[in-house]
């Protein structure tokens, strides 16, 4: 077990050359290559896990989209918009980042909308800001 830690131990510092002025890392060209990978497929989804509250799911659109006024009008300060997930039409409100936040606005929303309830979604970062 000693010889194992040790043998990492001079793994890692022949791999961290120090300078006068900072550190130089020096990685493994495949371990660059994943994390080259990794950043260009972050870029290329710039999505969140984040939380909505849904207010309604319904196949009649015009009723989604006559909710979606009520709403913006007894709500104007959050976000509603609604998404089309065969053969329902979903109205859901918000963008947060945690389940407690979403759970804060639902709790207000209860009265005007009691089945409404949180759920998962992918989200723009800049959904996020309030």
């Amino acid at each position: 077990m000693k010889n194992i830690l040790a043998a990492v131990i001079l793994i890692t510092f022949l791999n961290i050359r120090a300078e006068a002025q900072g550190v130089v890392v020096y990685e493994a060209p495949p371990i660059a290559a994943m994390m080259q990978k990794f950043a260009d497929n972050n870029r290329m989804k710039p999505e969140v896990e984040g939380w909505r509250i849904q207010l309604l799911a319904t196949t009649d659109r015009q009723k989604v989209e006559s909710e979606k006024q009520k709403f913006q009008s007894l709500y104007p300060y959050i976000t509603v918009d609604w998404v089309h997930t065969r053969p329902y039409y979903k109205l859901r409100a918000g963008a947060y980042r945690t389940r407690l936040e979403t759970y804060k606005i639902l709790y207000a929303l209860k009265k005007d909308y009691p089945s409404a309830y949180p759920t998962v979604d992918k989200l723009r970062p800049e959904e996020l800001v309030y």
